[in-house]
């Protein structure tokens, strides 16, 4: 436990900003985030315990005056639905830059798949070549290098990459989307991806449990450090769709499909539609994240089995029968 240690995380109300602040508050931590409006995400399921400060995450001022006396900021803002993300995710990130440099904190990123092209894969690592092929990569790369560069002036940087998300309180993601329903018993279970084709997924609590541990042990770390969570790999991706059904009691039941034909036809209209098909490429190539470094630094990556995270997850989506949303 670590009493009295103070992290800003930016984007709490999000997924993986939730998850690590959920962490960072059952070890110890206080931790604020940083919202346009404090009340309405005092009220989110999952926000408990957190200090809510208003503040807007493109006015670097804003950051600033969240981050005083912290040492870690936790930089998950992401632009909402896909939308903007040349307009909006770097300006949010020089705004966290700005802050870390003014407060003397470290600055912890979750890293992206969405960096690597065809060369990389399939097996990545750390030290893999990111020359990616679509827009929102190229972004994910600029974002990387700017953060390389604070490191280079002196602020310390981590990044912990991981694959689609999955979890409780999970927020936007491939799982709810392409998967099961949210709200409703799954009786309609999909898969978005070739079955025969490996797919990384992260369970939430196991990654920030993981970023958290790194956290605590940065005194151990250089200025600039990647780290590689495998989380679940599946060599044939359609096994996160049959562990679905049989969590949900529908084991051997029928894997249906994912609308990719709608998707198309409403992507003239559809900003979100056409980032989805940009990114259909990782449903159709195996990416596998190399978490070598990461074991030899830990000793271990948290991991939940299987069928206790889907148990988990399903319940606060309401998918399980009898379930109500968490």
């Amino acid at each position: 436990m670590t009493d009295g240690r103070i992290a800003l995380v930016v984007g709490a109300t999000g997924g993986v900003g939730g998850a690590v602040a959920r962490v960072l508050l059952a070890r110890g931590w206080k931790v604020r985030g940083l919202n346009r409006d404090p009340a309405a995400a005092r009220r989110k399921p999952g926000g408990e315990g957190i200090e809510w400060v208003q503040g807007d995450a493109m006015v670097a001022a804003d950051v600033i005056a969240a981050a005083k006396g912290a040492e870690v900021i936790f930089h998950g803002a992401n632009p909402p639905g896909y939308r903007n993300w040349k307009g909006l995710a770097l300006p949010m990130l020089e705004s966290t830059i700005a802050a870390a440099r003014a407060v003397g904190a470290r600055i912890v990123f979750p890293g992206t798949v969405y960096n690597f092209g065809p060369d990389a894969r399939p097996l990545v690592d750390e030290a893999a070549s990111q020359r990616p092929t679509t827009r929102k990569g190229k972004i994910r790369v600029a974002m990387e290098q700017r953060l390389r560069e604070t490191a280079a002036a002196g602020t310390p940087v981590l990044i912990v990459r991981a694959g689609d998300f999955f979890g409780p309180h999970a927020g936007n993601n491939w799982f709810a989307a392409g998967i099961v329903k949210p709200g409703v018993p799954a009786s309609t279970i999909r898969y978005p991806g070739r079955r025969d084709i490996g797919h990384a997924w992260a369970y939430l609590p196991d990654l920030a449990e993981t970023m958290v541990q790194l956290m605590e042990r940065a005194d151990a770390m250089g200025l600039f450090e990647v780290f590689h969570f495998r989380g679940h790999y599946f060599e044939r991706g359609v096994e996160m769709s049959e562990g679905v059904a049989a969590t949900v009691g529908r084991q051997g039941s029928r894997i249906r499909g994912f609308p990719w034909v709608a998707v198309y036809l409403a992507a003239p209209f559809v900003e979100m539609f056409r980032e989805l098909i940009e990114m259909r490429y990782l449903w159709t190539e195996p990416l596998e994240l190399d978490n070598r470094k990461l074991l030899a630094f830990l000793g271990q990556e948290p991991h939940t089995p299987l069928p206790d995270a889907l148990r988990a997850t399903l319940t606060a989506m309401g998918s399980m029968p009898g379930a109500d949303p968490a």
